[in-house]
């Protein structure tokens, strides 16, 4: 199957500074790809790549297969792709719906006043197939948990028909059951035949929702692994180049 994105080759600099050398990226439609790497190793770097925040100075991105340009996150939108960022962006002094329709406001046909009715009808629909357990959607966002915040955050990507999601540490400073109803949501993401990419420290989470694992490590690629086929300790060598280092030893020894 042709890659809903896919990244070759890709270059990122900072002036003389390298923050990514050659990586290489993909994820496919209904899977989940989680982005791990240590602090500096380039996840951060990659995402805004994706997102449209900073442009590649070399390499391809592709979207189902094809290349493109990103130049902004506009651009990136229209590609099918979002981004739910840690902080979650979401303004508490607003309601479910409005948060859901943020800058994407629906209006009354022949009206400057907005389509409540018809803006809260989809999202229960969007929310009732994720099973997002949200309350009722014209409560403030303020009253709500932080799993229920972050359901907000992804049922929103989800709203809007996107293809790519990215999802910069989704079960950050969650509780243990908010965490599980995160996972559910992945999933259901999953399920609807979207692209998912899971950045994360937390080897639970990568473990617990990823179908692949990407390793980075200043700045290349690092290795591709498997949950279930491949180990954390696996990943955590990769991570820090703990197998590179006794790959070197046993040359030394040679």
């Amino acid at each position: 199957m042709t890659p809903a994105l896919e990244l070759r080759g890709v270059v990122k600099r900072y002036g003389q500074v390298a923050a990514l050398t050659d990586v290489d990226f993909m994820a496919a439609a209904g899977e989940v790809v989680a982005l791990v790497g240590d602090n500096g190793a380039g996840k951060s770097t990659l995402v805004k790549a994706i997102a449209g925040t900073h442009r590649i100075d070399g390499g391809q991105i592709l979207i189902d297969g094809e290349p493109v340009t990103i130049g902004s996150p506009t651009e990136a939108s229209a590609f099918g792709i979002e981004t739910v960022y840690q902080d979650l962006a979401l303004c508490d002094n607003l309601d479910v719906t409005a948060n859901l329709y943020l800058g994407r406001e629906k209006r009354r046909k022949r009206s400057l006043l907005l389509d409540r009715e018809g803006m809260q009808a989809h999202a229960a629909g969007v929310i009732a197939d994720l099973a997002a357990h949200l309350p009722v959607l014209d409560r403030p966002v303020s009253a709500l948990s932080g799993g229920q915040r972050q359901a907000i955050a992804v049922s929103r990507a989800a709203l809007w028909g996107s293809k790519i999601v990215l999802l910069d540490e989704p079960t950050a400073a969650l509780g243990v059951a908010q965490t599980v109803m995160v996972y559910d949501l992945i999933r259901r993401l999953r399920d609807r035949g979207l692209a998912i990419v899971v950045i994360s420290h937390n080897m639970a989470d990568v473990f617990a929702v990823a179908d692949r694992v990407t390793v980075l490590r200043l700045g290349r690629n690092a290795g591709e692994f498997r949950p279930g086929a491949d180990s954390t300790d696996d990943v955590v060598a990769a991570i820090t180049g703990s197998r590179e280092l006794d790959r070197a030893r046993k040359r030394e020894e040679l």
